[in-house]
């Protein structure tokens, strides 16, 4: 008879991030948003749009979680793994493929405004700001592609 762990180990969900950057006086600087429900800093994400490609469902994570717009590179930088909380208090386990956002302009008004915080930081600064090692790893890892 087989274990039964193989029935508890979910596969790893997709969802996808903008990190939307800016020049900064020393060294770029990237948006972070807050988790509405314990204030965790993030990037901007979501799950995926239907029938839109991937690079879109980041513009429009980018948009509804902070008003920014910006040019979208189509082309995925990479991902990280995290974990999703769910309503319920259950955590999945997500894979979080992410996508470059070339800062244009940042609107008054977006869907989720007051639900969230915003920040620009110096992308160091960021790295250290999030808590989850993962995406402090990815950010610096690809430091060099925001220049």
């Amino acid at each position: 008879m087989r274990g039964l762990g193989g029935l508890f180990v979910k596969p790893a969900r997709l969802q996808i991030a903008a990190l939307c950057y800016r020049p900064g006086d020393v060294e770029p600087e990237i948006l972070l948003v807050s988790t509405r429900d314990t204030g965790r800093w993030i990037l901007p994400k979501g799950w995926p749009e239907k029938d839109k490609p991937a690079f879109e469902t980041a513009s429009i994570e980018a948009y509804e979680e902070a008003g920014v717009v910006g040019e979208t590179d189509p082309k995925a930088i990479g991902s990280f793994r995290s974990f999703k909380g769910l309503a319920d208090g259950l955590r999945i386990r997500t894979k979080v493929v992410v996508f470059k956002i070339s800062f244009e302009k940042q609107l008054k008004k977006f869907p989720e405004m007051g639900q969230r915080k915003c920040a620009w930081l110096p992308l160091s600064e960021a790295a250290e700001l999030v808590d989850e090692n993962t995406l402090r790893r990815f950010l610096h890892h690809h430091r060099s592609s925001l220049v």
